[in-house]
């Protein structure tokens, strides 16, 4: 394991960035995973694509596989990178399911009534929140949400679709979220203490909350992608920002905390990079890649 530092990759040199690379082929970056919201997307929800051609390029040559970790909707991930999407490992809806090459190969669904009873308690909090229920067939909003919650919804959802009532979905859950303008999901996390034992809930800050299977969350999903690819902690890269993304970062030995993230993030991660505004995860991508590629073909 790495000692902890805090580095801003655009300040150090190659000599420091060479502690960071393990000259022992078994250890070498073979995965890296970043968070989309706040990490890998810039401020307005974009990134930088001719840096990140570059970024592929340089994944491409040393066989690196990419995997976006996101609340996101697997399709709307795939709508912000066309048609490289296919060659990534999607893991989308909260890390409850992985895709792949248009296909899922995994998923883990919270039950239909226990969903429905935590919609139901949800309701009953606060009605002015916004929750979105997300099924196989897409994230379900109610008729009367407003027009600027749904603009904040169609950012993370490609597939939406609207009931009258929650009670009207009959399918199991891949995950339910919420989306509070007043930012008090801290506090109606604690209300849900009742499931805490049969799902699990995450505020993410403090306008969000998932809510997912009993178990799941990015941590468990990316050790599921690390057992299909036969890859190890050491041999991970993984970004983040968020209280979502701790178990996220336990399982990359090369965890970095984008400088924005918040400070239990920063806590936990072994490194520190420059913000999403900096377009810190490919710019530390590129660094990293291009001295380890380096360092094999010296050895």
């Amino acid at each position: 394991m790495f000692s902890f530092l805090m580095l801003s990759l655009l300040e150090i040199d190659e000599a420091i960035l060479k502690n960071l690379i393990i000259k022992d082929e078994s250890k070498m970056i073979k995965l890296i995973l970043t968070d989309m919201d706040g990490t890998f997307l810039n401020s307005k929800g974009d990134y930088n694509r001719e840096l990140f051609e570059k970024v592929k390029k340089k994944m491409n040559e040393q066989g690196v596989a990419f995997a976006p970790v996101t609340g996101k909707q697997c399709e709307r991930v795939e709508e912000l990178f066309g048609d490289d999407a296919k060659d990534f490992w999607i893991l989308g809806d909260s890390a409850t399911r992985i895709k792949h090459n248009g296909e899922y190969v995994y998923e883990s669904l919270l039950n239909n009534a226990l969903g429905l009873e935590i919609i139901q308690l949800l309701e009953e909090i606060d009605r002015e929140q916004t929750i979105i229920a997300c099924t196989r067939n897409g994230a379900y909003v109610r008729n009367d949400i407003p027009i600027e919650e749904y603009a904040i919804v169609r950012g993370s959802y490609a597939v939406v679709k609207h009931v009258a009532n929650f009670n009207e979905i009959k399918e199991d859950f891949i995950k339910i979220t919420v989306h509070d303008p007043k930012h008090q999901c801290f506090e109606t996390k604690e209300k849900l203490s009742r499931f805490f034992d049969v799902a699990y809930i995450v505020a993410s800050e403090a306008a969000w909350i998932d809510i997912s299977n009993a178990g799941v969350h990015k941590g468990s999903t990316v050790e599921n992608l690390q057992k299909m690819l036969g890859v190890t902690p050491e041999e991970t890269m993984a970004f983040g920002d968020g209280y979502n993304d701790k178990e996220l970062l336990s399982r990359a030995s090369y965890s970095f905390a984008v400088r924005n993230a918040v400070q239990e993030i920063k806590d936990l991660a072994n490194y520190i990079t420059r913000s999403n505004d900096e377009d810190a995860v490919m710019k530390t991508i590129l660094q990293m890649l291009t001295l380890q590629q380096n360092t094999c073909c010296k050895n």
